[in-house]
């Protein structure tokens, strides 16, 4: 069997009764270590606070061993029970949707337990969860590559009217274009998008494409750390939002599209 377990957004307590029960039964416990990262995934101890309270050794797995060495996790989970911990919901990246589909083939029993994600933990600030559109994710720009797919997405999503979630970019164990030419891997420091960073580079865009989709005054939420006791949502416009100080990461980006009474009203809990 092949257990794959939603963590939650906030820290180690954040796991389902349910998902305990199953960690604690598995013989062999990966957690899954670069779409995402719980609050504590900062701090050194981290991990082994989550095998303390778990009471079971977590083996971490990159994305070179999940996409490149997916069949060892599984050919584990075809004699024993293996469970593998996903920040979030299981079903927050398609990486993990490959996982199950190849588990599936090999004839691996699935069973997968469910948590809160970012895509409904946005519902804090208020903008209702069905008046989202398409979600897009916001890469870091380099001085050679700076892509805005996005914008089309954007655009439509406030064509209609809709909010727009934007997943800012997680560069953690990337591998530099050096030691890529030399063959031998070395690793960039792991990077974590701001809120800042992203509406600097969405304006950019704004700037180099010209069609007016949203501005500097253009109504949006910043949040950082969700789910965590910690957590700061606050509202205002992209001006604004650029002088405010998020704190440590993961941070996250709402465009605001048509709002609903109720909605506005909500929002001016967070507002600057």
């Amino acid at each position: 069997m092949l257990y794959i377990i939603g963590l939650g957004l906030g820290d180690d307590k954040d796991i389902t009764l349910k998902g305990l029960e199953a960690v604690k039964k598995c013989s062999k416990v990966y957690m899954e270590a670069y779409t995402s990262l719980l609050s504590f995934g900062l701090s050194p101890n981290g991990l082994s606070n989550l095998e303390n309270l778990y009471g079971r050794s977590i083996t971490l797995a990159d994305r070179e061993m999940v996409e490149e060495k997916a069949d060892e996790i599984l050919n584990e989970a075809q004699s024993s029970e293996v469970a593998f911990l996903v920040v979030g919901d299981p079903f927050g990246a398609t990486t993990h949707t490959d996982l199950v589909v190849r588990a599936k083939k090999l004839g691996v029993d699935v069973k997968v337990i469910h948590n809160a994600s970012v895509m409904n933990a946005v519902g804090v600030c208020g903008l209702q969860l069905y008046h989202y559109g398409e979600t897009v994710s916001i890469p870091f720009f380099t001085e050679t590559w700076r892509p805005d797919s996005f914008y089309e997405k954007i655009r439509e999503n406030r064509k209609l009217g809709l909010h727009t979630l934007c997943l800012l970019d997680i560069r953690v164990k990337e591998p530099t274009i050096e030691s890529l030419c030399r063959g031998k891997k070395q690793y960039e420091p792991p990077r974590f998008m701001t809120v800042n960073t992203a509406i600097e580079q969405l304006l950019e865009v704004e700037e180099a494409r010209g069609e007016s989709v949203y501005g500097e005054n253009t109504i949006c939420v910043g949040f950082a750390r969700l789910g965590s006791e910690d957590q700061k949502v606050v509202a205002g416009s992209m001006k604004q939002l650029l002088t405010v100080d998020f704190g440590p990461p993961l941070h996250c980006l709402v465009i605001v599209g048509k709002t609903h009474p109720v909605e506005e009203e909500m929002l001016e809990f967070y507002g600057l």
